[in-house]
């Protein structure tokens, strides 16, 4: 097991200045930082009941305010509506226990931005999993999935039972 825990840290040591592909072989866009395959899949947000030290560019479902939420650099942005229309958020144990770890930090040593996954590019941008007609292309989607819906160019984000859409 200690030999696994190694290889995987030194191969994302070696990543950190890379451009990563996610589901497939090779980056397609040179200005891609993190790049998504082909399959209807998404990625899942963060659950949690506070976000400290947030910043601008951070996504997060609330599981206070019941939300999926967007940090735009001085406030939280819902990008679903707040209440009970937010099902039971998914709150990974495992990710949860080591909130006060760095997480995996890519496209640069270091980071003082908290967070699990954190994208550090001046040059280079993450592009979403695409994926076409979310809403009925993804079955039973976990709260705070998030992709870009290619049918009607815009971002798609689920809060479980419900897709809102936003271009």
């Amino acid at each position: 097991m200690k030999k696994i825990t190694i290889a995987c840290a030194t191969f994302l040591c070696m990543m950190l200045h890379a451009q990563v592909a996610i589901g497939k072989s090779s980056i397609t866009n040179p200005s891609t930082l993190l790049e998504f395959g082909l399959e209807p899949k998404g990625i899942i947000l963060p659950s949690v009941d506070d976000a400290p030290g947030a910043t601008g560019g951070t996504f997060i479902v609330n599981i206070n305010d019941r939300a999926v939420q967007y940090h735009d650099g001085t406030n939280w942005i819902n990008l679903t509506n707040t209440g009970e229309s937010v099902a039971n958020p998914y709150v990974n144990t495992q990710i949860a226990d080591k909130a006060t770890d760095h997480g995996v930090i890519i496209g640069d040593n270091t980071s003082s931005k908290p967070g699990v996954l954190v994208l550090e590019s001046t040059t280079k941008a993450m592009i979403l999993p695409k994926v076409s007609n979310p809403q009925s292309t993804i079955k039973s989607p976990v709260t705070g999935t998030i992709v870009y819906d290619t049918n009607s160019d815009s971002l798609a984000v689920c809060d479980g039972q419900n897709w809102f859409f936003w271009q």
